[in-house]
């Protein structure tokens, strides 16, 4: 006798984690509601609860299929061949392009609505610091390479400058949020390049 297959289920997992990362970047894991995720999500309460599990869980997934396609669309960026300015410069211009997407001045997930969580909720903040330190990496690589390539100066410290790229990255996306104007914030990652690559 065949054993019963149970139901597949009606939803896409990626599909209905990018609805709610798309609402809590608007508002927040706090400020988001049950009704507001049901919406983003197009999935009634119990079937999100079975699914993905609370709110915070909810927004944790969020935050790691954010992060895993973000450590895609940065190796790609930063491993395409360019000399490392044309690559910083690509780098700063696509993160600019998403936060400002549609003419919305949203900034980046992770850095505008990870660290206000982070003190209530001890694993966002773990998966806030792998974030950043994965980010790091791939900048630290970055710089190791050029300096192997001869494209940027052996004596230059690399983990030091990775930090400061990163934070200008961060700056970037409070600014964007902030409602700064697309020209001053395209001059302020233009002005990065130059002084550190």
């Amino acid at each position: 006798m065949k054993k019963r297959r149970g139901r597949p289920p009606k939803y896409d997992a990626t599909e209905a984690l990018e609805g709610a990362l798309q609402v809590f970047w608007r508002k927040g894991l706090t400020a988001t509601s049950l009704d507001d995720l049901a919406e983003s999500m197009k999935m009634n309460r119990p079937s999100i609860y079975a699914a993905f599990g609370d709110k915070v869980s909810i927004y944790r997934k969020a935050f790691a299929q954010f992060a895993n396609q973000l450590g895609k669309e940065l190796d790609a960026i930063l491993n395409d061949g360019a000399p490392l300015q044309d690559a910083m410069l690509r780098f700063y211009g696509q993160a600019l392009e998403t936060y400002l997407l549609k003419d919305e001045s949203l900034g980046c997930f992770a850095t505008c609505t990870a660290p206000v969580e982070s003190l209530a909720h001890p694993d966002v903040q773990d998966d806030l610091k792998i974030l950043i330190a994965r980010i790091d990496s791939q900048l630290e690589r970055r710089l190791l390479r050029a300096q192997e390539d001869g494209d940027w100066p052996i004596d230059r410290d690399v983990q030091p400058t990775a930090k400061l790229l990163h934070a200008a990255l961060q700056s970037l996306a409070i600014r964007a949020r902030g409602g700064e104007a697309r020209e001053t914030l395209v001059d302020f990652y233009y002005a990065t390049v130059k002084m550190l690559c």
